[in-house]
């Protein structure tokens, strides 16, 4: 031991006013080091106290149920282990700086010298990591950085500290945090245990999806038969396994473990409710004993909590908890005529302005999208927008508009789910039936041939109640493929397909739910050539939705091979789940889940792919930041979709990308 590692031993046992610190033996001491005060590191963990005192939330928390505890190992002083106050020293190197520069040691620099220096330089003076605990699979887990470069006989040196200097030794593993990482795995000694964070996933019970509170009767429901069922917005409902759909709910409660971008969390997400994954859900005792009863739900980052309350309380809880309702723009039915996204959005108003002030004639969809259109290096399919005006003709010419105001001012449709879906669904049915107006259809038809000739189209929905600012609409709305030269897919029938989804029951129910108008609801529809041979396809967001210190930057992505669904997966069907470290150095991609539609060990993106993606998401999170990205205290990022398609038959796939909205956020 160093004298000034002696003296730092010293002193953290004086700030800690220890009986027994353990500094300098050759094990860990069986007594706890700290006592009294939080010192801002100590050289030993006696006992699992000291670790929780010392320990803090990961800045990335994409495995739920973790605490972690960074660890400085400084190589220029023999090696002197430190495990830092991870809750007043956020990052390696706030610590270094504070503790570990001058004073007959080297200076600590700039961040960007230490980031550039200690990550990514085997010449590098601190080895730098954290001890995570894994509650879950009961685990303790060295990991470094998954951009870190470290070599295998760091890692092996930095395991051997902490494993000797803690109360768990022999109970280390080291857990590689990316694919860069795991490449030093051959090198590693035999003495050196691992764990892949598929298996820290095994073991863990408990997934947080959205992070809030609800009240609500329990009710355990098989996801099959929810087309059938009619939950009430006010039931908390426990199932079997992620559906694909739900209609408004108080919260979810689902068995089987779901993406963060899977569709009924984003819906969660949207709604403010509480959502989260429970392996044995269906079974748990104490679950099933307030099966029918009111209850009180909360999911929090590390747990959750759920107990039994009165009606009274509950009905008070939900007065209070009222969700407010949904300003919609109002319809601008002046705009007629069919609009190239180039001319949709005036240009000399800010992009915020000009984005809001579309969104009545074009709908929110078809107004981000002529916004992302305008993206330097971010390819989009061509397209243009079909205004509201020609919805709003066509309720107007079939009688819709007079069908529609009578329904709803039914107290029997307004009180009986079964007879409201009932109903919705013949209105839907008419409405595929209905003529359109003759002039727009010959408007549309040459607009096709000039523009689009032989290509299969695709007609997509854009309501002036979807991607909002705190109300996305994310998949409340179809979407339908049309071509002029196929009689079996007619445009027509595309068009009153997308028109006639507005009076979906579960879209009826959502807006029912915010306290949107039904009748203010118009749809527009936003077209663009088809993508018959999709090579691959994708969302993501353009922020790190696991990170609330904003210390980490990073996208989260998800993608799947040919044309699976992404949010909507058959049972048994996963994608790839990659957070992607673009801002750093060798831009490690971290995968959290793997897709079962390519070989095991392959992933659906190459590097170059999965760069481009990289450089798209980059410019349009930089270029909406304007209109959405101005407040620090609140979660910004856009939600993507992409594709790669062979554009041209034979050829190399290409990325192109489908939409851009302000996402909702990951829950408080």
């Amino acid at each position: 031991m160093s004298k000034r590692h002696a003296l730092i031993c010293a002193l953290s046992v004086f700030l800690a006013a220890s009986v027994a610190s353990g500094c300098g033996s050759d094990s860990a001491s069986e007594t706890c080091t700290i006592e009294g005060d939080t010192p801002e590191f100590v050289t030993t963990l006696g006992c699992q106290s000291d670790f929780d005192v010392l320990a803090s939330e990961p800045l990335v928390s994409t495995i739920p149920g973790a605490r972690s505890l960074k660890i400085v190992m400084d190589q220029v002083d023999e090696d002197a282990l430190y495990f830092q106050d991870s809750k007043l020293y956020q990052i390696h190197y706030e610590f270094a700086s504070a503790h570990l520069s001058g004073d007959g040691l080297p200076f600590v620099g700039s961040l960007e010298q230490f980031n550039t220096t200690e990550y990514y330089s085997l010449s590098r003076r601190f080895i730098l990591g954290a001890v995570t605990r894994y509650e879950g699979p009961g685990l303790w887990v060295f990991e470094i950085s998954p951009y870190d470069t470290a070599s295998a006989d760091m890692i092996t040196r930095a395991y051997r500290s902490i494993s000797t200097n803690s109360f768990f030794d022999g109970e280390l593993y080291f857990h590689p945090t990316s694919d860069n990482v795991a490449r030093v795995l051959p090198e590693l000694p035999s003495d050196i245990k691992t764990v892949t964070t598929e298996e820290i996933f095994a073991g863990i019970d408990y997934q947080p999806l959205n992070l809030a509170e609800s009240y609500g009767r329990l009710r355990f429901m098989e996801a099959a038969t929810l087309d059938t069922q009619y939950p009430s917005f006010r039931d908390l409902i426990v199932l079997d396994k992620v559906p694909n759909d739900i209609s408004v709910v108080a919260g979810i409660i689902t068995e089987e473990f779901q993406t963060p971008l899977s569709h009924i969390n984003v819906l969660s997400q949207n709604r403010g409710t509480p959502n989260m994954g429970l392996r044995g859900a269906v079974t748990n005792a104490e679950l099933r004993a307030l099966d029918g009863k009111w209850v009180r739900l909360e999911v929090k980052a590390l747990d959750w909590n759920i107990s039994e309350v009165t009606q009274e309380e509950a009905d008070a809880w939900w007065e209070d908890h009222r969700p407010s309702a949904v300003q919609v723009p109002g319809l601008d039915l002046s705009v007629m005529g069919l609009v190239d996204m180039k001319d949709l959005l005036d240009t000399n108003m800010a992009q915020k302005e000009r984005i809001k002030t579309a969104i009545p004639a074009f709908g929110g969809k078809a107004s981000h999208y002529a916004e992302l259109a305008t993206v330097t290096d971010v390819p989009v399919p061509t397209a243009f927008a079909i205004p509201i005006f020609y919805y709003d003709q066509f309720l107007e010419e079939n009688g819709f508009k007079t069908r529609i105001a009578t329904m709803l001012e039914d107290a029997n449709f307004r009180d009986n789910p079964m007879l409201r879906d009932a109903t919705l669904k013949t209105l839907r049915d008419d409405m595929k039936l209905a003529p359109i107006n003759t002039d727009f259809i010959a408007a549309l038809t040459t607009k096709l041939e000039t523009d689009f000739a032989g290509i299969r189209m695709r007609f997509r929905s854009s309501t002036n109640a979807e991607d909002l600012e705190g109300f996305t609409g994310a998949g409340l709305y179809t979407s339908k493929s049309g071509e002029l030269a196929d009689p079996t897919s007619p445009i027509e029938d595309a068009i009153r397909t997308v028109w006639s989804s507005v009076w979906f029951f579960r879209a009826f129910e959502e807006r029912e739910f915010r306290s949107i108008e039904h009748l203010q609801v118009g749809m527009a529809l936003l077209v663009h050539r088809s993508f018959p041979d999709e090579y691959a396809n994708g969302v993501a967001i353009t922020a790190n939705i696991f990170d609330s210190s904003g210390l980490n930057p990073a996208f989260y992505i998800n993608v799947q091979r040919g044309e699976a669904s992404v949010v909507k997966p058959l049972p048994g069907v996963t994608s790839d789940q990659i957070l992607y470290q673009f801002y750093n150095p060798n831009q490690p991609a971290i995968y959290l889940g793997h897709s079962t539609e390519v070989p095991t060990g392959e992933h659906v993106l190459t590097p170059t792919q999965l760069f481009e993606v990289g450089k798209a998401l980059d410019a349009i999170h930089q270029h909406f930041a304007e209109s959405y990205g101005g407040d620090p205290s609140v979660f910004y990022g856009m939600d993507v979709e992409f594709k790669f398609d062979d554009l041209v038959p034979g050829g190399d796939v290409e990325l192109q990308v489908k939409q851009a909205r302000p996402h909702p956020g990951r829950g408080q």
